[in-house]
């Protein structure tokens, strides 16, 4: 199989009903295809083939509770008759405040039956099923597994809801002597833990809840139940979950700090390298990093004016790269009725380059590059001929489209950014032709030059926004999209059969067996 090249795709059974009884959603089996093309052995990611609606089956319905249920389940039952009658108060609370809000239309951006309709459904916990029925032949370049993360609310939302609200699910598929075995399940986040012992979603969900007065009313009703002790929120209101994470055999670190979505591994060195944003208190932006044994950095502040979302960034062989863009959090715009997630056109989007090894913030170097906003950034590098370093990532417009409802369509269009350490100044160029663009998200490129100079980036083709159609293996220098692959038509080398339905999801990642093992102590 040395010159096959593997996808692996869902085949999936979109249409289910959510209801809050959480009864089991899509008992109907999803199947997992193994394609082949004429490549070296790659893996692409469990959530870029999103399958044609079936029209057969029922149509999704959506609801939502008109009701919270009451506060007498779960822990609960520990409450003193203070924390009952608290609990009792104001529960009533949220119920008007529920039946205040749904005399106005939720934006689709927040709409339970928009943003979770269809595959987007959630789905139960699945133990582990070994032995899944394969047709056809895994390849033997496959060993290890596949992890796909996804949103999968534990409740149906009593109120707004965005995809990224959700309390999150890993599916897994592993791989081995030919054989596949598959198991999802929940991440066990503090919210998550409360929740399910209380019955009920009860913690503020940071999109879709948190609009204008209704949202500052939530926050409230919340902070006023940890007073009364009916909830604790000490380590954070959330979905990220304990950060246990082990190095060198050695005893569970625990990261109490937040950590963006995307932190990096140096392919040389091995370390580890994130930053970590605060919404509320300053310093709103933190950089540190981890040895390969495990051993992390003091925290470098890094100064900001303004809480910025930060989704993702970039390192080189030398530096790191922050980008400092116009999406920033506002919580008092929730005073005059609007979402705290706001596009900030006063302020210009930035890049600073600040040394991977800094001990402080006071060398970082800002380079504007005006109305830029990339989600995503998939590679970075340094050309020392020129001083520059080059960024390559997926440019969105509009910039807050995925938090705010907006009558123009996204565009998601994958981009050059160069940074000139001598003049300060940038430059942006498409790197597709015009007659050639379309959506490309959800990327990567070869791990192993992470950093360094890459002449490929692998990326979904994202259309019709936010599904996906295909595949683009593009020329970073040249623009040439060297190979576009349709799940639709590939060559098929083996369907594993999954015994649950996994919904559309976010991003996923393939730990090989001898990486897998190194993770076993």
């Amino acid at each position: 199989m040395a010159n096959a090249a593997t996808v692996i795709s869902t085949s999936t059974w979109a249409k289910h009903k959510f209801s809050p009884s959480r009864r089991e959603l899509g008992s109907r089996p999803t199947s997992i295809s193994v394609h082949k093309s004429n490549t070296n052995c790659s893996l692409h990611n469990l959530s870029l083939h999103f399958p044609e609606q079936s029209t057969t089956h029922e149509e999704t319905n959506t609801t939502i509770s008109t009701l919270p249920p009451s506060s007498s389940s779960g822990n609960a039952s520990q409450w003193n008759c203070i924390q009952r009658a608290a609990a009792m108060a104001l529960d009533a609370a949220e119920t008007a405040l529920l039946a205040n809000e749904r005399a106005h239309p939720l934006p689709k951006t927040a709409d339970p039956e928009v943003q979770i309709a269809g595959n987007f459904a959630p789905v139960p916990e699945h133990p582990v099923r070994h032995n899944l029925p394969v047709t056809g032949k895994i390849p033997d370049c496959i060993a290890g597994v596949y992890v796909r993360n996804g949103a999968n609310p534990l409740f149906a939302p009593v109120a707004g809801h965005h995809l990224f609200d959700g309390d999150g699910m890993l599916h897994a598929v592993k791989l081995h002597d030919g054989a596949a075995s598959y198991a999802c399940r929940f991440t066990e986040t503090e919210r998550l833990v409360q929740e399910r012992n209380l019955g009920r979603p009860i913690f503020p969900k940071a999109i879709g809840e948190l609009h204008g007065h209704s949202g500052v009313a939530r926050l409230l009703l919340f902070y006023a139940r940890g007073l009364f002790g009916l909830v604790d929120h000490r380590n954070g209101a959330g979905c990220a979950n304990a950060g246990v994470v082990f190095f060198d055999g050695k005893t569970p670190r625990h990261l109490k700090s937040t950590m963006i979505a995307h932190p990096k591994i140096d392919p040389v060195s091995g370390e580890l390298f994130s930053l970590s944003y605060e919404v509320i208190n300053k310093p709103y932006l933190k950089y540190f990093r981890f040895s390969p044994s495990g051993e992390k950095s003091t925290n470098v502040e890094i100064p900001l004016a303004k809480p910025t979302m930060m989704h993702d960034f970039a390192i080189t062989e030398n530096f790191v790269i922050v980008p400092d863009q116009q999406v920033v959090f506002k919580l008092q715009e929730m005073i005059g009725g609007g979402s705290p997630v706001v596009y900030d056109e006063k302020k210009t989007s930035r890049f600073g380059i600040l040394d991977k090894y800094a001990s402080d913030a006071s060398e970082i170097k800002w380079v504007e590059s005006p109305d830029c906003f990339c989600f995503h950034l998939w590679n970075a590098w340094e050309e020392r001929e020129t001083n520059e370093i080059v960024v390559i990532g997926s440019c969105m417009t509009p910039p807050d489209s995925i938090f705010n409802e907006s009558e123009e369509g996204l565009k998601s269009v994958l981009s050059e950014i160069r940074l000139n350490l001598s003049t300060g100044e940038s430059t942006r160029r498409p790197i597709l032709g015009e007659s050639d663009q379309v959506n490309l998200e959800a990327g990567m490129v070869n791990l192993a030059m992470l950093g360094r100079k890459t002449q490929f980036a692998y990326l979904a083709i994202a259309e019709p926004w936010p599904k996906v159609s295909g595949f683009a293996k593009v020329d970073l220098s040249s623009g040439e999209v060297k190979k576009i692959v349709n799940a639709l038509n590939l060559k098929l080398e083996a369907t594993i059969e999954l015994p649950s339905r996994v919904p559309y999801g976010f991003h996923g990642t393939f730990i090989s067996a001898s990486d897998l093992s190194k993770q076993v102590y």
